[in-house]
């Protein structure tokens, strides 16, 4: 049974940091890229950030670039967000997600969702 559950969301202060986590489990996590993917209410969703199966490659939003970052640990089957210079407009549902190509470039290109974790930002 696949599972992607995440973690490490709540609330922050505009220009603090949140990290979110998300564990895998029930597919080989190391043979997948993976993405986080926000949507905030009334909107669809975006994509934030993925990374490489390995690691070594990297993407961001230009919305979020320098200010967040993607990590894995494929040890521990997880991936994390790194949200550092949190605005108000980062308020949102998190989700992380699978990929069956690196960079996805629609819906389909995911395989597998967790269920999202709520970040807001307060100004």
């Amino acid at each position: 049974q696949v599972q992607l559950v995440e973690s490490g969301g709540g609330l922050a202060q505009a220009g603090g940091s949140l990290r979110v986590s998300c564990a895998a489990s029930g597919f080989t996590f190391s043979s997948y890229g993976m993405s986080w993917v926000r949507q905030a209410p009334g909107r669809e969703r975006e994509f934030v950030a993925g990374i490489s199966w390995s690691g070594g490659f990297t993407y961001y939003a230009d919305s979020v670039k320098g200010r967040f970052t993607i990590s894995r640990d494929n040890a521990k089957n997880t991936v994390y967000l790194e949200m550092n210079g949190l605005k108000p407009e980062d308020t949102a549902v998190y989700y992380c997600a699978a990929n069956r190509r690196i960079p996805a470039s629609g819906p389909t290109d995911y395989a597998y969702w967790g269920q999202g974790t709520q970040v807001t930002v307060s100004s």
